[in-house]
């Protein structure tokens, strides 16, 4: 074993093991099982338990591997990226959990758009979970007189729980993996184009559709809903520093700024560690701080952070043995334009998970030659072209709103808001929705920012 847990994020986490071609098996059945067992056995699946189980058969046997070819870099890397990731989740989750927003306004469309366009706004610095659970509820109470509420929580889904979130590492899941493996914090921001292009048509579309259902309210239930308004109140709002300080420290404690400010050596404990031990903080003085009955009022617990911790231990374990192979067969596989990394990105996101499909494309583009006159971005172990981080990333973050499957929220807004008594389709009905309106949308935005 490596002398030392200190120089982890000091190395590129490459090894020179080269595993077979089976060995992505364990990574495409973990893959698969996130998104087959939800619909094939639910009940069972619902459990974090199982989940676990599924994860240590799936992660387990590549772990082995690595350890018997004495691979502990690329071990000691893949785990430090898999506690630094659930770290930022949950420090969003916890310090999200205790704002909560209470009142019941018209819900006239251009007051639904507002909630919409502020979720997009939010999901980029909240991340997408905070921000939908943040609204979600607001928005379905302000909706419960209406007759036609199922769009609206689908369009929810598009903007707030996925395509709002692309402009910062925080805002989902695989831009936050981009930035472990290197990508500058403010990168993301210049994604602010195709983000305003997208939501803001979207936006319109939703505008027009909702005004159509508005027309063909019953007028009791537009009475109703007119007589019964409470404005809207927060309670919780020192969460909102809690939240300020989980973008600070992420964006500023890196080991590098940590290693110049300490005087210490960049692969020193505080360097490597301090940005953990810092959101592991931020975490706890969230919690200890919320009154109890604010994360009552939003249903807190934990199962959906103990859910991601479950799954994806065994997708960062059974994903090295994929990560490997790609660096060094990238080049070979055929994708070698930005439109061709947007859609292979996009599609295996829409029905596998959005974060390690970000990491396969991620790692396939850094293992290819950037074409002649391509903008490079810097990274861990070498450069990547500009033009493919754009296309991976926008098409992990955008795409993943195809399905209820492409990104964690888009499920757990759908259930709450099953609770709430709204009819919501089933998996395939809600990919009408998604076919008939996101795919214009997107060919239209690769056409005018990936050509």
């Amino acid at each position: 074993m490596s002398p030392s847990f200190l120089p982890v994020l000091a190395q590129d986490g490459h090894g020179d093991y080269l595993p077979a071609l089976g060995w992505v098996a364990p990574f495409v059945l973990m893959l698969l099982s996130i998104a087959v067992l939800p619909l094939v056995a639910p009940k069972w699946w619902h459990s974090n338990l199982n989940r676990l189980k599924v994860a240590l058969v799936c992660g387990l046997p590549v772990f082995g591997l690595f350890a018997w070819h004495g691979e502990w870099l690329v071990i000691q890397h893949t785990v430090h990226e898999y506690v630094s990731f659930l770290l930022l989740l949950t420090s969003l989750y916890v310090a999200s959990g205790g704002i909560v927003l209470r009142g019941d306004l018209r819900a006239t469309p251009l007051v639904n758009a507002s909630f919409l366009l502020i979720g997009a706004l939010l999901a980029s610095f909240m991340g997408t979970t905070g921000a939908a659970m943040l609204l979600v509820r607001p928005l379905l109470k302000t909706n419960s007189e209406r007759q036609f509420r199922t769009h609206t929580v689908v369009f929810f889904i598009f903007l707030v729980c996925n395509i709002g979130g692309c402009l910062t590492p925080l805002g989902d899941p695989p831009l936050f993996l981009g930035y472990l493996r290197g990508v500058p914090f403010t990168w993301t921001f210049g994604l602010i184009l195709p983000w305003a292009f997208t939501n803001g048509l979207l936006l319109l579309v939703y505008l027009a559709l909702d005004s159509w259902f508005w027309r063909r309210e019953d007028p009791s239930h537009r009475l109703h809903d007119r007589v019964e308004v409470q404005p809207l109140r927060v309670a919780g709002a020192r969460n909102f520093l809690w939240l300020g300080l989980v973008v600070v420290s992420v964006a500023f404690l890196t080991p590098t700024n940590l290693a110049g400010w300490l005087g210490a050596e960049l692969h020193g404990f505080l360097p490597v560690y301090g940005r953990d031990l810092a959101l592991a903080g931020i975490t706890l003085g969230a919690y200890r701080t919320t009154q109890k009955e604010l994360r009552l009022a939003n249903s807190f617990t934990w199962h959906p952070i103990l859910e991601v911790a479950a799954l994806f231990f065994g997708i960062f374990l059974s994903m090295m043995a994929a990560i490997q192979l790609l660096r060094h067969h990238g080049p070979d596989l055929g994708v070698d334009s930005p439109t061709l990394f947007f859609w292979a990105t996009g599609i295996l996101s829409a029905f596998l998970d959005n974060a390690p499909t970000y990491v396969v494309f991620f790692e396939t583009a850094a293992s290819v030659e950037p074409p002649a006159g391509h903008e490079v971005v810097q990274v861990l172990g070498g450069t990547i072209s500009h033009a493919y981080l754009v296309a991976i990333s926008l098409g992990a973050v955008f795409l993943g709103a195809m399905t209820y499957i492409g990104n964690a929220p888009n499920f757990m807004v759908k259930a709450i808001s099953e609770e709430r008594n709204v009819k919501m389709p089933s998996f395939f009905g809600y990919m009408v929705y998604s076919c008939i309106i996101l795919l214009p949308v997107f060919f239209l935005a690769s056409l005018i920012f990936l050509s």
